[in-house]
């Protein structure tokens, strides 16, 4: 297995590990995260560097996932993404063996597909988004750059949701709907109409 390196220790990490032990395609060599950390671990993987020294991991390593969640914004995901792509290390998708995800759906780079998510054909995800677990994106959605789609969240046909946004757990998308770039929509809300 190759080795990879999560970047961002919290509980959005502890679910990436779960994902990416079950795949069993990478080795998690370590994690990084605040100077306060470095030594101690989490589910037996190590701390092992800053922000301050990726540079320095991305001569040694390769494979590199950002393991931050996203809920009031995708700021800090943007920002490490950039630098990963300026040390042109790899971005693997990291999709769930207990997904389903059709081979007539897209998946860019730097993407992660939880636990039981449901990914339908002709859908386009783009780089660096998190498909939380039980998530279902039906057939001919797109969803954009940076976006986290909650857990249970339901992406109906031919949605498209626009880069940097967050759809909350239990939200319900209505098919055909645009949902603007940046937004926030709740838990549990149903958008029956564009939300820009």
């Amino acid at each position: 297995m190759e080795p990879i390196i999560l970047i961002g220790g919290g509980g959005h990490c502890k679910s990436c590990i779960d994902v990416i032990e079950q795949q069993g395609k990478y080795k998690i060599a370590g994690i990084v995260d605040e100077q306060d950390k470095i030594g101690k671990s989490v589910l037996g993987y190590k701390f092992i560097a800053t922000d301050d020294q990726i540079g320095e991991l991305a001569q040694k390593y390769n494979n590199f996932l950002i393991t931050i969640g996203q809920i009031k914004s995708s700021e800090i995901r943007i920002r490490i993404f950039l630098r990963l792509e300026k040390l042109k290390v790899n971005l693997p998708v990291i999709i769930s063996p207990y997904a389903y995800v059709s081979k007539h759906a897209i998946i860019d780079k730097g993407t992660v597909v939880m636990h039981h998510a449901l990914v339908n054909a002709g859908v386009k995800i783009g780089p660096n988004s998190i498909i939380n677990s039980k998530a279902l994106l039906e057939h001919g959605s797109t969803i954009h750059s940076h976006c986290h789609i909650s857990t249970s969240a339901v992406i109906n046909g031919d949605v498209i949701v626009k880069k940097n946004s967050f759809v909350g757990s239990g939200a319900i998308i209505r098919e055909g709907v645009l949902i603007g770039k940046n937004s926030f929509i709740k838990a549990d809300t149903i958008v029956k109409k564009d939300f820009l």
